[in-house]
Order: structure tokens, then sequence, then C-alpha cells
């Protein structure tokens, strides 16, 4: 290991120092092993640029980065940990009044920004890790800017990566200069797998052990194995310990989950040599030395909004070709070395060359929630340094209405949204856990949210013996989908996830072992909120409501007995999961909702139900209940009808019809959606409609001074509202006249002035009239046969000169000949040329 002074990035020290006393902010890249997440801190405390007490605080993108590095920086500094270095993550703090260099997650200061806007004793914070563009990461730096900016000019703001885009973030950090080091890396050897492997049939672990035994045969220093998550982790080191090849390695895991002694083992020099299984902590985050080949399975846990379940989940994907360069990267830093992907080289050229920013992928809702506390009312006026769909702002504020976490018109945080924000997880499952406390079934929620993080482990379209024995182990079930799957993981965890135990029940074993320890997580975090975890009798019911009060915006009424057909809040439509245990349910929450294409039409299933009673939605959402008057369209008798309702939110509960005739204005706008949606035709509404529309636009394009309105798509809609006025259903608008309202559109002297400068027909020498045809962009076109146009030499221009006209040339058939805009051309080339043909074989009519 080199010492501090030697590592790379202290060539910027000078530069650096100098840079953020002069301007308060700096952007500093520098590959990783450069020496940049522990000497930078250590910079500017040496040099004074923290005050007499300030402390600098260091944001990492992962908690056993953190405690790694403040670990490895305490040792450096010569102090114990929790004193003059400390970190701070989720669950666990090591800090004191001493504490100087404070390493902390991403959460963690978002939080602090939210109670003290101040950041009383912080002088300098410093982004570490940036280019993953964590969700967090970016509103830490976006609030870090705001409060430079107002409370705190004296805030230094250190913005470092590996690699990132410089240019965004300094037209972001501007006024900030950008130091570069270029480190030093050795060159590294890219291998790939000659064919395609199935992890499915083939798994991962049995895939890394062997090559590990291959290429350990090739090199000399230690190796590192990246794997997705925890249960791989486990089982790599299994397979590799089983070795016979590589029974003089020692093998060590390397994740978040770890105990802190075991990830410090992990990372400890050694005289034998070892390999390190890791998940993607090592790919940027620490240095690990003496490396000198990687294996690279090419997954990773990936953060993302599934809208199915209306949730963040972090599920396997395939790592993008930036990340797969920075694991190779890791083989480089002491010697030359290699790195082989468990992938082919054909595979490689088809992945994403880089991640989403976070703020692109995930579900904003709980960020939403953190920047209203801080008192960021208007979220869409929020600096961010890449900003978010709208709609993914507008679902995120609608959602915390729904759970009640925002109210009023200017959606200020409540206080249940305050008591939300103490649990570090999806305000969905915030909101749960509040009522749970309440309720008296943590432990059931605390599972149910492990539940759902994953991919379903009891599969779908089981035979009927796997069905049977289903049934005789677990029992009948007809309130919750949840329920089902709480007793299949138990069932599972006591077989110990035996795989014939699992596939006897059609449980997938991988996916139903990952729910474990995220239960334990879910009950850590609970009783570290104090809330009252002791194993207790479930109570359905109480369950249940904490279901309602977490998917209240999923909540679906059957629309009849006979069909699976729903109505859900927000004005949705579904169809109920025939696997779902709740087919007899008049009224359930769906805790994923499932968006399937199929021939052209988007089916929505609703699954993951639980039954609900309408009176638990007067007890714990009185506000979002009402009884009201409404009107209908009827698509059974195709008539608008006048009904009594009593809703929740906007989804109709139940609905009567009255005897009361419908308000016209009302009935105008269903009847005019029907018609717009080709549910209800307007026999009236033909081809020469469609025309005079084209008309009346290039009226109003070809003369402005006329003050002639277009009619655009909107103005379609209000005509036919207009011309459905009066009318309750289908049968009295099929022949219902359209013109009149159309004709209204325009005024008396605009609608003479149309027919005059852009008239339907033209009068021929002959006496006869010829069509005019207009279209949206082209000149008119005036179809007339060739006999009509005898004696005819000039050009024809409509609108008193102002408009020229083009030819379209009929044969006595009526077909087309030519197309032109200049007769005497076509009389004079054309014409002699098939005069002959023609006047054979319509010897009948006149050929000049």
């Amino acid at each position: 290991m080199p010492a501090p002074r030697d590592l790379p990035i202290y060539e910027l020290e000078a530069r650096l120092v100098d840079s953020v006393r002069a301007h308060g902010r700096l952007i500093v890249q520098a590959p990783t092993g450069s020496g940049k997440s522990t000497q930078v801190p250590q910079m500017l405390l040496a040099h004074g640029l923290l005050g007499g007490r300030g402390e600098v605080v260091v944001l990492q993108p992962r908690r056993l980065a953190a405690r790694l590095l403040a670990k490895r920086v305490a040792e450096e500094v010569g102090t114990r940990l929790g004193e003059v270095v400390g970190y701070q993550i989720r669950l666990d703090s090591r800090v004191s009044e001493a504490t100087r260099i404070r390493f902390v997650t991403e959460g963690i200061l978002l939080r602090q920004m939210s109670f003290d806007a101040a950041l009383r004793g912080i002088s300098a914070i410093v982004f570490d890790e940036f280019h993953e563009r964590h969700l967090y990461g970016d509103i830490s730096l976006a609030r870090a800017l705001q409060i430079q900016r107002t409370h705190r000019p004296d805030l230094k703001i250190i913005v470092m990566s590996a690699t990132l885009d410089a240019a965004l973030l300094r037209d972001y950090l501007a006024p900030c200069e950008t130091l570069t080091s270029q480190g030093r890396t050795f060159p590294v050897r890219v291998d790939y797998l000659p064919k395609a492997v199935n992890f499915e049939h083939d798994p991962v672990w049995a895939v890394a052990a062997r090559e590990c035994e291959r290429i350990a045969a090739q090199t000399s220093g230690d190796l590192l194995v990246f794997m997705p998550g925890a249960f791989e982790i486990g089982r790599t080191v299994q397979e590799i310990q089983g070795s016979h090849a590589l029974r003089g390695f020692a093998c060590f895991p390397l994740h978040g989950e770890l105990p802190p002694e075991a990830q410090d083992s992990a990372v400890a020099r050694y005289d034998t040599r070892k390999i390190i299984v890791s998940t993607n902590v090592a790919e940027t985050s620490l240095t690990i030395d003496g490396v000198t080949a990687v294996v690279d399975c090419g997954l990773a846990r990936v953060a993302r909004y599934d809208p199915h379940r209306g949730i963040n989940t972090l599920l396997i994907e395939k790592i993008s070709v930036a990340s797969a360069d920075q694991r190779a990267g890791r083989a480089g830093r002491t010697a030359p070395g290699v790195c082989l992907r468990l992938w082919t080289e054909r595979e490689h050229a088809q992945r994403a060359l880089q991640e989403l920013p976070e703020v692109k992928r995930l579900d904003l809702a709980e960020v939403v929630l953190t920047l209203k506390a801080a008192g960021m009312d208007d979220i869409h006026a929020f600096p961010w340094l890449e900003k978010p769909e709208p709609k993914s702002l507008e679902r995120a504020e609608t959602l915390l209405e729904d759970l009640g976490a925002l109210h009023g018109a200017g959606k200020t945080i409540t206080e249940v949204g305050r008591r939300m924000l103490r649990f570090p997880m999806h305000p969905r499952y915030a909101r749960m856990f509040l009522a749970a406390q309440d309720y008296g079934c943590v432990r059931s929620v605390a599972l149910m949210a492990a539940l759902t993080q994953g991919r379903n482990f009891l599969l779908r379209g089981v035979d009927k013996r796997t069905q049977e024995a289903r049934d005789d182990l677990f029992g009948a079930e007809s309130e919750s989908d949840f329920f089902l799957l709480m007793r299949a993981w138990r069932y599972a965890d006591k077989a110990n996830y035996n795989m014939d135990a699992c596939r006897r029940l059609g449980i997938h074993a991988q996916a139903v072992r990952q729910v474990g320890p995220l239960f334990e997580q879910f009950l850590e975090i609970a009783a570290g909120e104090k809330l009252d975890v002791t194993e207790k009798r479930i109570d359905g019911v109480a369950v249940r409501k904490c279901v309602l009060l977490g998917f209240s915006d999923h909540l679906a009424r059957r629309i009849d007995k006979g069909t699976l057909r729903c109505e859900l809040v927000h004005g949705r439509k579904g169809v109920l999961a025939r696997e779902s245990c709740i087919q007899d349910a008049p009224l359930f929450v769906a805790a994923e909702i499932t968006e399937i294409e199929s021939r052209g039409e988007v089916n929505t299933l609703l699954n993951l139900n639980t039954t609900v009673e309408e009176a638990w939605l007067k007890e714990l959402f009185p506000e979002d209940f009402q009884d009201a008057g409404g009107v209908v369209y009827d698509e059974a008798q195709r008539r608008v009808l006048a009904r009594k309702e009593r809703r929740f939110r906007d989804l109709v509960l139940e609905s009567k019809q009255t005897a009361d005739e419908p308000p016209e204005g009302q009935a105008a706008a269903l009847l005019a959606r029907e018609v717009m949606a080709g549910r209800i035709v307007l026999t009236e509404w033909n081809e020469s409609v469609e025309h005079w529309i084209v008309r009346v636009n290039c009226l109003a394009k070809w003369w402005p001074e006329l003050e002639v309105n277009p009619i655009t798509d909107a103005d379609r809609a209000t005509l036919i509202e207009q011309i459905c006025y009066g009318s309750y259903g289908a049968r009295e608008l099929k022949d219902k006249p359209v013109m009149p309202v159309l004709r209204d559109w325009l005024l008396a002297e605009q609608l003479a002035v149309l027919d005059d400068y852009l008239p339907e027909r033209i009068v021929m020498a002959n006496g006869r009239k010829a069509r005019v045809t207009y279209t949206k962009d082209g000149p008119p076109v005036l179809s007339a046969r060739i006999q009509e146009l005898y004696g005819v030499e000039s050009k024809f221009t409509l609108g008193h000169g102002r408009v020229p006209v083009k030819i379209e040339v009929l044969a006595p058939n009526q077909r087309p000949i030519q197309v032109t805009d200049d007769l005497s051309n076509f009389w004079r080339e054309q014409y002699p040329k098939i005069k002959n043909e023609l006047s054979r074989r319509y010897p009948r009519h006149e050929w000049r």
C-alpha cells in the first residue's frame, strides 16, 4: 500500500486548496485509486479550510464504503474511529463532538438539510463518486448550492468522480474550476467467454468459480469477483472454498449486509493470495490493494421504479459498458492485470453505454416529501441538475396526497408526512408502518414490505398437482394474496429453502431466499423508530387496513360479477388476475398493476390483491368520501342518464339511475366524448364537411387579414359538443344536421368571402362545374375533363388572383392524365401524344 503522500491526488493539492479558497466550489476528476476519497478531506482539514471547529461531510453512495473509508482515514490521521474521523449511516453511527471529518450516506445529509437549512457546524461538503448519479446525491447537491447562495456563502462544495459529465456539472456549478488527475494505472487485458451462458441453467456462482480456477493459474496477485447481491456472493464463496484447485486461497465476501468485522477482513492484507467476492461497492468506492485479476459476472442490483407495484425496487440487471470498464480497471492498480467477463463480446456490444441517472428512473415520492419538509413547496422550480419528467413529479405529488402526506392547493406537507420521513423507505411503506404501530401489526407489515421488493417467488399458472399441494399446505385464502405469500415464505424458510421442497409447491427458491434478509432489515428500521416489533397473533383486519392506507390509489371496484373487469381510482380500468385468491371480492386494493399489450390492445392486470370494506374508506379517508348526483353514459342503452352516486375520490362505488333529466351541457360533453372515440357516428359529418373545414383553414392561412380562426383538433371537439347539445342518446345524433353549427364558426361576411375566394366548384366555359380540391399543405387542385378545358390556355387562380391552382386533366372515364399548372404547355407538348389513343378509345367524345 503506497504512503498517502505518494498518491496521485497530491499532484493537485496546491491548486485544489487555492481553488476552494477562491471560488468555494470545485470539480475534481480523478480515477479510482488516486486517493481522492481519503486524502481530499484531510487536505481541507490540514490547510485550515474548515474554520475553527467546522467539519467536512463526505457523501458516499454506499454504507459499506462510508464506514471503510472512515476507518482508513482514522488510521491515517492516527485517531480512533469516532473521534476526529467518523461515519454516519442508516442504523449505525460513530461520531462525537470532536469529529471533523464525517463520512455519511446521501440520505443522511439530505435529512439534515430538511431540519437545519443553515447546516450549522458544516464548513465543507464533498460529493464523492458523483458519476453514479444517485438521486439523493443530485438533490443534496442542489440543496447545498441553494444554501451556499442564500444562508451560507462560506460553505465549500467539492464534487469528485472517476468519470463524469464535467461540462454539465461545470455549467451547473459556475463559477467553478475543474481539476483533473490522470492517476497511475497499468494495462488490463479484457477477455470474454467464447459462448453465451444461461445463468438459469448454469448458475452464475458455478461459472465464476470455474473461471477463477483458470485465471488463478495465469496470475500471481489477488482476485476480485463481482456478484449482484449477498445470496450470489455466499454461493460463490461456497463454490470457491469447495474447489480443489483454489484450496490455497483465502476467500472473503464483501457487501453491505455483513457485520463490520467481516467487511474489514475482506479488505485486509494477507500473506496468502485471496479472492474477494463483492457487490459493485468495489467498482469505484473502494480500492482493494493487491488485486491483479477481476472476474465480472456483468450483473448488479439496480434501483428502478416499478410501475406495476408503484414503488422503487432493486432487481438484478445487466450492467452498462461504463460500469464494466470501471470494474475492469480494478485489476490494473498495482501491476498489469486481466479482467474476464462472463459474457460474450457480441453480447457486450448490445449493452447500454451507461446507466440512466436515478432521477430519470426512480419514483420521486420519497425525495419530493423530503423537499416539501425543507420548505420547497414548488418542486417544479427546484434547481434540478437534470429535470425529471413533469409526469414523474405530478405522480409523486398525487401519491403523497393520497397517502395523507400533502394537502391543500399548495400541496404542503402534513404532520403525517413529517412522521413518514422518519422511515428511510418508500412512502407507501412508511405510511403502512405508522398505521401498523397503531393497529399492533408491525411484524406483518415488515414482512409484506420485504415480499414486494424482489421478483414474485410464487410461480403462476402451475399444474393441478402443484395447486393441490399448495391448497393442502397453505389452506384456503380469500382475504389477501399477501397472506398466501406469507405462508409460502414461512414454509420455504422452515424447509431451509430446499430446492426440491420449493419446486414441489411452485416456489422459486432463489427469489424466496431474498425475503428473509429484507424482513430483518425492515424490522431493524421499525425497531430503530421505537415501533413494537414483538410477535403477535395476526389480526387480518388490521393488516388489510394498513395495506389500504399504503395503496389507496390502487383501490378497485368490480364492475359486475359475471366478468373480472374493474374500475380503479384516478379514472383507470383493469382486470382482476385469475390467479388472485380474492375472486369474489367487490372492493379491493391491488399492490401490483401490470399493463400487458396483446393484439394492439393494452390490458391492465390487477394482482397481489387485498379485500377491503367500504366502511373502512369512511373511517380512514372521511374527506375523500362523498355522496353526489352524477351523469353517466350508459354503454348498454347508449344514452346519457342521471344517477345518484356514492364516490371515493373519483371512483364511483355505487350508482343508481334517477328519473331526472341530465343537464344538457353535461350530456353533450359525454356524447361528444363517445363521438370522438368513434363509438357514436354522426352520419352527417361526412367527406364534404371535412372538405369545408380544410377550406376554412386555407382561408385563415392565406388571408390572415380576414381574422378567420382555423379549426384545430381541440375546436373539432368543441363543435361536436355543440352538435350534441340538446340530445341524450346515440339514436338522436344519427342524422342530426352538422353544417348549421359549423357555419356559425364564421361571421356572415367571412362565410360569403369563403365561397367567393375558395369555391367548391368553378363554372367552366361549357357551363359545367368542375370540382376544386383543397389540402392542408399544397395548392388547390381543379379536376376537369379534357373536353371542358378546350379553349382554355391561361393559368387558373383563386381569390382574385392570389392563389394559383393546379389543373388535374381527366380522361372521359374521370381518370387523371396529367397534373399541371401550365395548360398552354399541356396543349403544346402532351395533348398531341395522347389524342389519337384517347379518340380511338372514346370515339363518341369531341376531339379537337
